[in-house]
Formats: C-alpha cells, sequence, structure tokens
C-alpha cells in the first residue's frame, strides 16, 4: 500500500458559483461582489494555473471538463463523491447538496479507463441519500492508507454509522471525533475533516485546537503518534486560510510535494515550513477566488488515483 500518488484527476469548472446549497454548514464560503460569469472566469483562471504548476513539476493530471447543462457550482472539488483504491476498488458518496448529487457523471470512470487505469468494481453508498445520510468522500473521510486507519470529524455530511459501514468494507480502522469551529461566537461542526486535518506519509498537518473534547484529541494524537507521524499543529486562524486542507503527491520520479493554496502557504509560521520542508517540497497555488466562494481549497480540487495500471 502507498500513501502518495503522482495522478490527480480535476474538474475544470464552468459554472462555479457560490453554491447557496452547501453555505448552510460551510462556513468557508463567503459572497464575492461579482457577477457569476466572472466569478467562474476568474475561478477557471486559478484551476489552469494550478494544473500547470502540477504538470510543471511532473505530477500527472486528468482534466475533466465540466458539463454546463448540469449546473455544478462545486464540480471542481470531485473528491468529495469518489474515492479510488489500490486493488481497483472505486467508492462512491452520498452528497448533502442535491445539486452536488449531479456531479457524479460515468465521464469521470471513463476518462480514467481511457488514460490506462483499471476499474474493478465499485461500491456505491449514494443510497444512503433517501434516508438523509451522507458521508462526503475523502473530504469526510482521511486515510491514512499505508497504516489502514481512516479519520472522520462527524458532522451533517459525515455519519457515523456509515462511516464505520466504509470502513468494514475497505478494511480501515476507524478513527472518530468532533471537530468545530468559532463561527459568530458559537462552536459549530466544521463540515469536511480534510479542512482541518492533512496525513501525509510521514507526518500529519492537524488543528487540534478544533478538537474541543480534550479525551477526543488524545485519542487522535495517539492513533497518529502510533502510525510514526510527525505532527505539525496549525491554529484555527491558520486553518481559516486553508492550512489544514494540503494533499501530498509525488512526480513520476517519486519526488514528494505538499500541494496547497498561496493563501495557506502564506499563513505557515517558519517553523511550520521548516518542519514539512524535512519531507517534501512546498507548492502553492493562487486559489482565491475558489477558496472565497466555494469554501474549499487545493486538496478538495484533486481526486488521487490509486487505481491498478491494466
Amino acid at each position: 500500500m502507498k500513501q502518495v500518488t503522482n495522478t490527480v484527476l480535476m474538474v475544470r469548472p464552468v459554472a462555479f458559483r457560490m453554491n447557496e446549497q452547501t453555505a448552510v454548514n460551510n462556513y468557508f464560503q463567503e459572497e464575492l461582489a461579482l457577477k457569476n460569469e466572472e466569478i467562474n472566469k476568474k475561478a477557471q483562471t486559478e484551476f489552469d494555473q494550478f494544473v500547470t504548476k502540477l504538470t510543471s513539476a511532473g505530477i500527472t493530471v486528468l482534466v475533466l471538463n465540466d458539463d454546463k447543462t448540469l449546473d455544478t457550482p462545486d464540480s471542481i472539488f470531485p473528491n468529495n463523491w469518489v474515492s479510488t483504491h489500490e486493488n481497483g476498488n472505486v467508492a462512491i458518496y452520498p452528497m448533502y447538496a442535491e445539486n452536488r448529487r449531479r456531479e457524479r457523471r460515468e465521464e469521470f470512470f471513463e476518462l480514467l479507463e481511457d488514460s490506462g487505469f483499471e476499474i474493478n468494481n465499485i461500491v456505491d453508498y449514494t443510497e444512503a441519500e433517501e434516508e438523509g445520510i451522507f458521508l462526503e468522500g475523502t473530504g469526510s473521510i482521511i486515510l491514512d492508507r499505508v497504516n489502514e486507519k481512516a479519520y472522520c470529524a462527524l458532522s451533517a455530511r459525515a455519519d457515523e454509522d456509515l462511516f464505520i459501514e466504509f470502513c468494514e468494507e475497505f478494511e480501515y480502522l476507524p478513527v472518530i471525533f468532533t471537530a468545530y469551529q468559532s463561527v459568530d461566537g458559537k462552536r459549530l461542526p466544521i463540515y469536511h475533516t480534510n479542512v482541518m486535518m492533512c496525513v501525509a506519509e510521514e507526518f500529519c498537518v492537524i488543528c487540534l485546537d478544533c478538537i474541543d473534547d480534550k479525551k477526543e484529541r488524545k485519542f487522535v494524537l495517539n492513533q497518529l503518534k502510533e502510525a510514526g507521524k510527525e505532527i505539525i499543529s496549525i491554529s484555527e486562524k491558520q486553518m481559516h486560510q486553508f492550512a489544514g486542507n494540503m494533499l501530498q503527491v509525488a512526480n513520476a520520479e517519486g519526488k514528494k510535494y505538499l500541494v496547497m493554496s498561496s493563501s495557506a502557504h502564506q499563513s505557515l509560521n517558519k517553523g511550520q515550513i521548516e518542519n514539512i520542508s524535512k519531507y517534501c517540497e512546498i507548492l502553492s497555488s493562487d486559489l482565491e477566488t475558489i477558496e472565497t466562494c466555494g469554501g474549499g481549497s487545493a486538496r478538495c480540487m484533486m481526486a488521487e488515483v490509486f487505481l491498478p495500471k491494466k
């Protein structure tokens, strides 16, 4: 098993805007005083520059164009509806926002197969939507693939029972906790685990301040330490700059990068950058429009490809 892939699949947006259906519990989203067309244009520019940075570093990026007829403002975040695994399994997840369910497209799998990847089995959890139960892919679930542990902060978008079912099916040890952020003086659940933690090969970037329950915090820390991860702690303020929303990837030669947005990179202090740099190079790109309107960042934009080659 490997933790890091050299191939990601990304979806180029055609109707990107602030999604009113996700804003109800994604407190990272903000309104921009721009027309939707202008917002989409800016997002496309940020997307294209990001892809260029990744490919220039030797990372393989498969780009799928969004379909305008579907009106899917969040299609740029494919990691929430699908995950791929080394044994050829693919999981498809139930989504909280109704308009996000249209993001699940056959073309995604066709692109993977056309690129020489093999899909052996699709595990489909989407029926849970009918019961109002959700689990939003590697937004909700942070996988330590090598140590077979899965971390999940429970929220309206991460159901405990379904997460346990996923862990049983994919053979992961479930590490369950709750994570909060301060919104207008209240502590409210964080919508996705991947905004507050990132598990890389040898380290973990995590906002421990979000785990209010001391026992839960200790439990998560113990699981990470047991897996041999160096803990790189970030503050809640840094998390709001998307410093938890990172992904470690590799290029064809095996050189590793920690991918993040410019705002995440700029929020890090010298010590944190030095700690990360012991293990890999930082690759960052400006994603300001995508972050502001979409409430997601670099990690959310990359669906990792772990499938075997044909």
